[in-house]
């Protein structure tokens, strides 16, 4: 049997409520609102107008098809308004009681034949469905916001939810252009799921004094290509629905990494909900605001006198972060010394540098003067003690052996000038080993840089509780000098980003693990829902499941959590031998 969606009830029209009336009236279909007074009546009209004003500012909309969509919508206060909808959406806010007493109304006011539906990005549908007296006829329609432009779905079906009810909702998903994912029951569904542990981490390290909410942020979109970072997303979130969903899921699972950080509720008492409210972790222009206003927290910029003198730099290794440093300090005006273990290796190195530098000629970036005379500046050796008149020797060694990092830190030491400033690119190793090693610890920072170079323009400057605050300074100039964004963060496993990005990793081979939901459908949701680059099973793919598996191991020996233990299946696929691209079987089969 065919059911036929032709004018849909809103119940709510508050951030969510408002997207979803618009997306619906957007796509040719009648959608009736109900709010529980004249005064959140308006609020809602006034949301819903606010946006189709912005899609005609930004080119989306012309006037007339703006006029069309808001003849679509009607807005009440009297919930018999919805007596005649094929579909009725709940999307008051996340708390149970609340949503199961609109339930309840709802139920008496719907035809029998009415699908209902629940906005929940949490809590378990059949609490809700419950309470109405068709839970057969009830799903989950978790959209993601903002409504008119995220283009997935959450469609969440219950073990008594009739099959024509379930194709009913996803086709009409469809005719609103969304792309549905269906998933059980269950709290969180897919995001939330993956979404926020990884947010409360990142307020972990926020509120622990770790890094800076900016650095944070900067850290997950360069680092990791993220649209938002974690900070700014909790805030676009809302704070207090955040803690809310947060509270439901963690009351399910027991996972201590779903247990809001006390700065959660501590911001939701002041009222400092986020942007709807002006002020969370940021401070916006004006409630509901996407600008944020500097505030005193903000770090001043790096300050360029303090490397003034500075003219050569020393760069220990030749692989791919050594062939990046090389080609970015050149550029910058530095002369180069390049070392390696073998003179081929060291000239491999510079013509790496060459090419990077050529097809950035090929895209206009460069000249080709510049780059004849960036090349004049590169000089390849064997010879370690060549780097002893440098201002900065970099250590950009491929070798992941701790003892063998130390090693050379120690020559180093040994080896150079008292004031030369040395760092490690190293992001497993403690720089601190590194640091005591080379007995000039005050004289030692991390610079973690991202490959490929071409494209990743985010440095991790690592400092360690023995580095003088000056050379921290004068670190931040020159990642700012050679055209790098820095971060600051202490010396601990994982820096920023992969401390949070690969426990949501791990935590993503574990909800496949559960049978709960397949590869496909998890990058799906973490791409459209989400805005993610890439899945993270397409991710494991890309990076190599046994990198991450040495990563997620190494998390879990620095923090100790039975949470961050790796997932067995991670263990099995690099035990088979599956590693992803490079292998060309990973969680994916490639040709």
């Amino acid at each position: 049997m065919t059911i036929e969606i032709a004018r849909v009830g809103v119940v709510g029209c508050g951030t969510m409520g408002a997207g979803i009336a618009e997306l619906v009236a957007r796509n040719g279909v009648d959608v009736r609102f109900v709010e529980t007074d004249e005064a959140a009546l308006d609020r809602g009209w006034a949301r819903i107008r606010a946006s189709l004003d912005r899609g005609v500012e930004r080119g989306h909309l012309d006037a007339a098809q703006r006029e069309a969509v808001e003849q679509r919508i009607q807005g009440s206060t009297v919930w018999s308004t919805l007596s005649d909808c094929d579909l009725i959406v709940e999307a008051v806010p996340e708390t149970l009681a609340a949503k199961q007493a609109v339930f309840r109304r709802m139920d008496r006011v719907a035809r029998a034949d009415a699908i209902l539906a629940t906005n929940t990005s949490s809590l378990p549908v059949m609490d809700i469905a419950v309470h109405s007296s068709r839970p057969n006829r009830v799903v989950g329609f978790h959209f993601f916001n903002p409504a008119p432009v995220m283009p997935l779905v959450e469609l969440v079906r219950t073990v008594i939810a009739d099959d024509a009810v379930v194709e009913a909702a996803r086709q009409f998903a469809e005719r609103v252009g969304k792309v549905a994912v269906v998933v059980g029951d269950r709290r969180g569904f897919i995001a939330n799921q993956l979404l926020f542990p990884y947010l409360n981490q990142a307020v972990w390290m926020v509120e622990g004094g770790y890094a800076t909410k900016e650095d944070v942020d900067t850290a997950m979109r360069l680092g990791a290509g993220l649209p938002m970072g974690p900070i700014a997303l909790t805030d676009m979130v809302g704070i207090d629905t955040f803690h809310g969903i947060m509270d439901a899921i963690h009351e399910e699972v027991g996972d201590t990494r779903f247990a809001p950080r006390p700065i959660l509720s501590q911001l939701a008492r002041a009222e400092f909900t986020g942007r709807k409210a002006g002020r969370g972790f940021y401070t916006y222009e004006a409630p509901g605001s996407s600008r944020v206003v500097a505030d005193d927290e903000v770090r001043p910029g790096p300050d360029p006198s303090t490397i003034a003198s500075w003219t050569r730099i020393g760069v220990v290794g030749t692989g791919e972060v050594a062939t990046g440093l090389v080609e970015a300090c050149a550029r910058a005006g530095f002369e180069v010394n390049v070392v390696g273990r073998t003179r081929e290796e060291a000239e491999r190195c510079a013509a790496q540098a060459s090419l990077a530098m050529q097809r950035m000629v090929n895209r206009s970036l460069l000249t080709t003067d510049e780059m004849i005379v960036a090349l004049g500046r590169i000089r390849p050796t064997i010879a370690i003690e060549d780097v002893e008149g440098c201002d900065l020797v970099v250590d950009a060694g491929e070798d992941l052996d701790a003892a063998a990092r130390v090693a050379t830190f120690a020559s180093l030491g040994e080896r150079l000038p008292a004031g030369t400033l040395l760092a490690t690119t190293s992001a497993s190793v403690p720089v601190i080993d590194c640091a005591m090693a080379s007995g000039r610890p005050e004289l030692v920072v991390g610079l973690h840089l991202f490959t490929p170079s071409s494209v990743m323009r985010l440095v991790e400057i690592v400092t360690t509780v023995r580095v003088d605050d000056a050379v921290v300074e004068q670190a931040r100039a020159f990642v700012e000098r050679i055209d790098r964004v820095g971060v600051l963060c202490g010396d601990r496993a994982g820096l920023i980003v992969n401390t949070l990005l690969f426990p949501y990793l791990n935590d993503a081979v574990k909800l496949l693990e559960s049978h709960y939901a397949t590869a496909e459908q998890i990058d799906t949701t973490m791409r459209l829902g989400c805005g993610y680059p890439q899945g993270p099973f397409e991710l494991l793919d890309t990076i190599g499941l046994d990198v991450a598996l040495t990563i997620i191991e190494r998390l879990c020996d620095e923090y100790r959590q039975n949470s961050h233990e790796p997932a067995p299946l991670l263990r099995h696929l690099v035990e088979m031998g599956f590693l992803g691209h490079k292998s060309g079987r990973g969680f994916y089969v490639y040709d």
